[in-house]
């Protein structure tokens, strides 16, 4: 859509969500895991166990007691590249809506993000996606109900499961647009493929080394109306709060 979609409840299935979640991220960047979290579980590793267990227990509570509540929209535009700025277009592709500078490499190949989109001295048009999805707010407030009562690792483990969802969201919906664009996985693509990134296309986020410009979100959240449709605000600082918030611009 040349217009802004957002998502549905019904899109927004937590189960699948959760099937997105990277693990190496989950257990071993946020819960302190050392070693792949399959292999610790195949040798019956009681701290693996435990971490598994306690996961899924909050996982359940997550979807039946709506501890998280996901929301997310997208954006279809036309596009073009001129020189170090990626240029979106009306949907009519003749009235400019925005633009976006990046920088440039200084070393070979030299490349620039507005080098994957045709250029307008081409005559050609091409697409891109805008997004911004969310595992939605209250995570801190029930993780801080938690630590009071002296649940430390439920009050930690709620936190980081709502970092992830939210990246998990984000590699389910790239996964979306890409299907949207033609250009779908292969059906036996694993799910360790797709967290290497083996598919076509690349995503990239506001404050990374190829976008460092935080202050660009801005523009990303007025394109997307982000806050009416997702709750999500951008602080001074242009940070996003809640924090288990990603917002992202797709190339295919």
């Amino acid at each position: 859509p040349l217009i802004p979609h957002l998502l549905t409840a019904e899109e927004l299935d937590l189960d699948i969500i959760f099937s997105y979640i990277n693990p190496t991220m989950l257990y071993s960047k946020h819960l302190g895991l050392k070693g792949r979290l399959e292999e610790k579980l195949a040798a019956s590793d009681p701290k693996a166990v435990e971490l598994r267990n306690t996961v899924r227990e909050i996982q359940d509570r997550v979807i039946s007691q709506q501890l998280l509540r996901p929301r997310g929209v997208y954006r279809f535009f036309r596009a073009v590249g001129e020189g170090d700025d990626l240029v979106l277009l009306d949907p009519a592709g003749r009235r400019e809506e925005a633009r976006f500078t990046f920088g440039r490499q200084q070393v070979p190949p030299y490349r620039c993000i507005s080098d994957f989109v045709r250029p307008r001295e081409s005559g050609q048009l091409d697409s891109i996606a805008l997004f911004l999805v969310t595992a939605g707010h209250g995570v801190s407030e029930k993780a801080g109900e938690w630590k009071d009562e002296g649940r430390y690792l439920w009050s930690h483990v709620l936190q980081a499961l709502a970092l992830e969802t939210a990246e998990a969201l984000a590699e389910w919906l790239h996964g979306r647009l890409r299907q949207l664009w033609g250009i779908a996985d292969p059906a036996d693509m694993s799910r360790d493929e797709l967290f290497k990134a083996r598919y076509r296309g690349l995503r990239v986020s506001f404050g990374y080394p190829a976008c460092p410009r935080l202050e660009d979100q801005e523009l990303l959240f007025h394109l997307l109306d982000g806050e009416a449709a997702t709750g999500v605000a951008l602080t001074e600082g242009y940070m996003m709060d809640p924090e288990a918030s990603v917002s992202a611009l797709v190339f295919h």
